[in-house]
């Protein structure tokens, strides 16, 4: 290996181990909450307790009038409940999150913790939506104005291009634990503790 590559690789490792302590960093700031809200409720009893739970992660907005806070239901989710929060500060400037609970007795079947360090890392590399809290049972990200695309969407080519480009940016991230995939074994432990309430997951999504 000649000297340019030497130097290189070294530069490279830098970059990584800076990467991982700007990751390291940037995990100790998000703001956590022993605070849990229940999901089964309705939205109307959900409301308060979500807007309890925004004053307890951003102390920013804990002296804000629950008047400020605007919550809604947001379509989509499968394993979670998803709200979106619209919270109209003091110097008039609204601000949209979106908090997800988590469904009743998902963690049987979803590695939680696994999740929540997947998307910190994620969310550090710049891809979904950016991690801003945790809480008892669920967490709180930014609120992405989106929609879902089209087949017609996908048939063109330069989007197609920029998908695979940046899920070759995705797979490059690092992210500590196992390398294994994990699906069939998430598939076996649903099968193993087939214990939901289909009726009552009905309800909310």
């Amino acid at each position: 290996m000649g000297a340019a590559e030497k130097m290189l690789n070294a530069m490279m490792e830098d970059d990584e181990t800076q990467t991982r302590a700007n990751y390291c960093t940037s995990f100790s700031e998000i703001p956590t909450s022993s605070f849990t809200v229940e999901v089964s409720h309705s939205l109307s009893d959900v409301s308060p307790l979500v807007i309890e739970l925004c004053k307890d992660l951003f102390k920013k907005w804990s002296e804000l009038d629950d008047s400020c806070f605007s919550v809604e239901t947001v379509s989509g989710g499968i394993t979670n409940l998803l709200l979106k929060v619209t919270v109209k500060e003091e110097n008039g400037n609204e601000l949209m999150i979106t908090v997800r609970l988590y469904g009743p007795n998902t963690d049987y079947v979803i590695n939680r913790e696994r999740e929540l360090q997947s998307i910190k890392y994620l969310s550090a590399a710049g891809f979904g939506a950016k991690l801003l809290g945790v809480f008892g049972n669920g967490m709180v990200q930014s609120f992405i104005n989106a929609r879902t695309l089209t087949p017609a969407d996908m048939r063109k080519k330069k989007l197609a291009a920029e998908i695979a480009k940046q899920l070759h940016k995705f797979h490059k991230v690092e992210i500590p634990g196992s390398k294994e995939p994990q699906l069939w074994n998430d598939i076996f432990k649903f099968y193993e503790n087939g214990i939901f309430d289909h009726c009552k997951l009905s309800r909310f999504y």
